[in-house]
């Protein structure tokens, strides 16, 4: 019996869902927004996440963005009334396992929910785990790093979300407003200084010359930019 949550806006389309599932020996929770659906992942443990796109309050692209950069491991299955092939390859992208298009057959769904439950159990799935800049290393599963001085270090586990956006979109710019969601949540709104301690913090830890920085970059009026 696996564990699956379901984030489903569309009630009628959930409790068939759900009526399936359950007959297919799987426990189900059931989310009908984004930032529910965000609550309950956080404090409890699931073994595959059924993702509809159109979500109220935070959509669905959003929410597998955020999942996987607390969990690069559990299975993501997107379904969503959009079959336009830039939506299917932009779940895929950022991190969806499969995806679905409405209107589809609850047998094809429950097929596709056990070979990705299968395939989870059979192998693990390749996650950022140990990552170097220069001499420097990052463990993101023990939130430990090696400083350029050499030294080992703790760090928080907003410290070590916020690297691994950073790192995962290295070359990108990521603004404060998508730091700020999906590394400190959608009810807790911190100063944009508090980003900039950290980004500080970062260059003490990695930059040979923190004043001088090659890594970690601030765009002025935007947000922050990774490179390597």
């Amino acid at each position: 019996m696996a564990r699956i949550l379901l984030v489903e806006d569309e009630e009628h389309l959930a409790d068939a869902i759900i009526l399936n599932l359950e007959l297919d020996s799987h426990q189900v929770v059931w989310a009908n927004n984004g930032k529910k659906a965000l609550d309950i992942f956080k404090s409890e443990r699931f073994d595959l996440i059924l993702l509809d796109v159109m979500l109220p309050e935070i959509d669905g692209f959003t929410v597998c963005e955020t999942i996987r950069l607390e969990n690069g491991q559990i299975p993501i299955l997107m379904m969503t009334a959009k079959g336009a092939s830039s939506d299917r390859i932009n779940g895929l992208k950022i991190g969806a396992d499969d995806y679905l298009v409405k209107p589809f057959d609850l047998e094809e769904l429950l097929l596709r929910v056990n070979k990705l439950l299968k395939r989870s159990v059979e192998s693990t799935k390749d996650e950022l785990v140990i990552y170097t800049i220069g001499t420097c290393t990052i463990d993101f599963k023990k939130f430990e790093i090696k400083t350029i001085n050499g030294k080992q270090q703790l760090l928080s586990k907003k410290e070590i979300l916020l690297l691994k956006l950073l790192i995962e979109k290295e070359g990108q710019v990521v603004s404060r407003q998508e730091i700020l969601e999906k590394v400190w949540g959608y009810d807790v709104y911190p100063s944009t200084r508090t980003i900039d301690n950290f980004i500080l913090a970062f260059r003490k830890y990695f930059e040979a010359n923190p004043k001088e920085p090659l890594h970690f970059h601030s765009v002025r009026g935007v947000g922050y930019k990774f490179t390597k």
